[in-house]
């Protein structure tokens, strides 16, 4: 059975199979997580030693589910005079209610059998198909079952308790079930994820038996950040559907820690429910217009964690925003470097547009002023660490040559670098997007240092350092003869030529000149780039294209949603509706929740936007994509004292309207209607 299902709260989450058993792989990720560690890889119910077959399964909330089932013999008839129902409510742990009813006019006496076991693995662990080094044990402890690993002092248990009296051995749970005709019987069963076995006593997270929904610790119900968010009204119904399945994605992607009291977004599911620096940024840059809090919390959380050192083990240096956090085993005993992990090149400037953003949007002085001395350390790692040669560019390249990332932008696998010719660009790398970022960065902060820290003498400084990269960079990146910006310099300044989606990100950051702006417009809205779903990652012709490689070829969500914003920043207001209706029409297939990336293959070829197999779904910033397409559509921006509405609405969308818009205005709506042709 290849279909999973999965529910998820904070950085817990389970992934089962439709009949809602476990039964992982070393290589797979099924089981129930948190904290980066599987806390349960095997979950097997049988009946008479029987398995039962699926009817139906149904996801109640982000994380509740519903598994119907039956002892049928799988014919062209439901032969069976029983039912199974199995609902299951996740938190630090989980609960699940089973329920099986006899249909039948004779009693039954059934033996019923729960398999379970854990392995204990962490995510590293289950990537790279790695070994324990630990000891695995179980026992029954009076009323329980202890599933546990121990390694030194990491110790992990996993509790298993019924309410039905059951004869617990090590690996099952085991019941003896008598059942009147036309009655019912039921158990409930608290799987609990212990991190500190010797001094857990109760999960964090409280159940309701009676109908298995938890009390998540996550400040407001799922009911009252819905009702919180702007209202949304279309003619065009998709978008509805899909700005909601975007609301409940975040909401579910929600994740809070003893050092963050305020929800902040994990990156995605399966492989990143965990903090991640430039996925949570851009993610909350995304979402400004519809959950400013989260962008608040974000960056007091990666404040807390900026660079302190200088630490070639975390790629840490002073100032640094980090990459990535994890908390299991192998990051415990320095196997990993993530504890945190600063691994990223373009974090740091993304912290310090989302602050200058998001004052501006909320008019949050407060945080601003509060967060000066971050800013200014992020702006001192730009212009020292992160130019590592002093040629007036960000640049990357690992120093921990056995774990760390060898690339540190967005683009991230291995082979996303490459000339136009295929060939891999060497390091130390200067992508174009960063530059950007910094250059945008810069602006952005000057206006904090002259508006909020009353530092107008820095404002100048910052301003006249972007402008002068400006230059600079027009002149160093642009390949004439292809018309466009290079994806980066390599580590002998060599302009890397390939035609990719980063020149759309010099739209958004405003470094691109008006004239090489127009030139990377056609680009981008070409078909060796567009798709007709959205841009691909790196054009149709280049050595490197695959339209299913990760960053070769695919189409990226949350990538398509930063180029629009800067088309419409530049004044392409339609191509801009046009790029976003592409990736909007693609999430109608995706049944509104867009994937991390989907295949790259030409929209008239396939007719359907095809699944890439790997990608994260939910996933942060591709549940953000839509929150910042919409806002592309209706032209919302701030200019620090009111909100602006330019709307540019293609067919079939027509009438668009986003109500209670909440910024330092306080509550506004923005209406639109189409006043732009169909896209082609």
């Amino acid at each position: 059975m290849s279909q999973t299902i999965s529910i998820l709260d904070g950085n817990a989450f389970v992934v089962s199979d439709l009949r809602g058993d476990i039964e992982a792989t070393p290589a797979d990720t099924t089981g129930l997580f948190l904290n980066d560690t599987r806390f349960l890889s095997r979950w097997v119910l049988t009946v008479d030693g029987r398995r039962p077959n699926v009817l139906s399964t149904d996801t109640l909330h982000y994380f509740r589910a519903q598994f119907y089932t039956t002892l049928s013999t799988g014919t062209i008839y439901v032969d069976s005079d029983m039912s199974l129902v199995r609902r299951r409510a996740v938190g630090d742990g989980f609960m699940e209610e089973m329920i099986i009813a006899n249909h039948g006019k004779e009693p039954k006496t059934l033996q019923v059998r729960i398999e379970a076991g854990s392995d204990f693995a962490d995510l590293f662990e289950v990537k790279d198909k790695l070994a324990k080094k630990g000891e695995l044990y179980r026992r029954v402890d009076a009323d329980k079952l202890v599933l546990g690993y121990r390694r030194e002092r990491f110790v992990r248990e996993t509790w298993i308790k019924s309410s039905a009296p059951a004869a617990l051995e090590e690996g099952a749970l085991n019941f003896t079930v008598e059942i009147p005709p036309q009655e019912i019987w039921r158990t409930t069963i608290e799987v609990m994820a212990v991190i500190n076995p010797a001094r857990q006593t109760r999960p964090r997270v409280k159940y309701t038996p009676e109908d298995i929904e938890p009390r998540p610790e996550l400040g407001e119900s799922l009911e009252a950040w819905m009702a919180s968010a702007p209202r949304l009204n279309a003619s065009w119904e998709p978008i509805g559907q899909t700005y909601r399945q975007s609301l409940l994605d975040l909401a579910a992607l929600r994740f809070r820690s003893p050092l963050n009291p305020d929800p902040v977004p994990a990156a995605g599911l399966p492989w990143f429910m965990s903090l991640f620096g430039r996925d949570s940024l851009i993610t909350s840059f995304q979402a400004i217009p519809f959950a400013p809090e989260l962008a608040a919390s974000t960056l007091r959380l990666l404040a807390l964690f900026h660079g302190r050192v200088d630490d070639p083990f975390r790629d840490e240096e002073p100032g640094k925003i980090l990459h990535e956090l994890r908390l299991g085993e192998m990051t415990a005993f320095e196997e990993r470097p993530h504890s945190p992990y600063f691994g990223s090149a373009d974090a740091t400037p993304l912290f310090l547009i989302l602050l200058e953003e998001y004052e501006r949007w909320s008019g949050d002085r407060k945080l601003a002023a509060a967060l000066e001395r971050e800013a200014r350390g992020a702006i001192d790692w730009i212009d020292h660490f992160g130019d590592r040669d002093g040629d007036g560019y960000v640049e990357y390249e690992r120093r921990n040559k056995e774990t760390g990332l060898e690339n540190q932008c967005w683009k991230d696998s291995w082979d996303s670098i490459a000339f136009a010719d295929g060939t891999l660009a060497p390091l130390p790398r200067a992508t174009c997007e960063i530059q950007g970022y910094v250059y945008d960065a810069k602006m952005r902060t000057a206006r904090l240092a002259r508006d909020v820290w009353d530092d107008p003498a820095w404002a100048d400084e910052l301003e006249n350092e972007a402008k002068a990269l400006k230059e600079r960079f027009n002149r160093d990146f642009w390949i004439p003869e292809r018309g466009f910006f290079a994806l980066a310099l390599d580590g002998q300044k060599r302009k890397v030529d390939s035609l990719t989606s980063n020149i759309g990100h010099l739209l958004w950051s405003g470094i691109a000149e008006e004239d090489k702006a127009d030139q990377c417009v056609r680009h981008l809205m070409g078909d060796a780039l567009f798709s007709g779903w959205g841009v691909r990652t790196m054009a149709r012709g280049e050595g490197s294209f695959n339209p299913i490689g990760y960053h070769v070829g695919t189409v990226w969500p949350h990538d398509n949603s930063i180029i629009a914003w800067g088309l419409r920043r530049y004044g392409y207001k339609a191509e801009a509706a046009r790029l976003s209706l592409g990736i909007l029409e693609a999430a109608v297939f995706f049944r509104y929740r867009l994937p991390e990336a989907f295949a790259g293959y030409p929209r008239e070829m396939t007719q359907f936007p095809v699944e890439y197999p790997t990608a994260c779904s939910p996933q942060a910033w591709a549940t953000g994509a839509p929150l910042l397409l919409i806002r592309t559509l209706l032209g919302l921006e701030s200019d620090g004292r009111h909100l602006i509405v330019d709307p540019a609405i293609p067919a079939p969308i027509e009438r668009l309207e986003l109500l209670d818009v909440p910024g330092r205005w306080g509550r506004m709506d923005a209406f639109g209607r189409a006043r732009l042709a169909a896209a082609a």
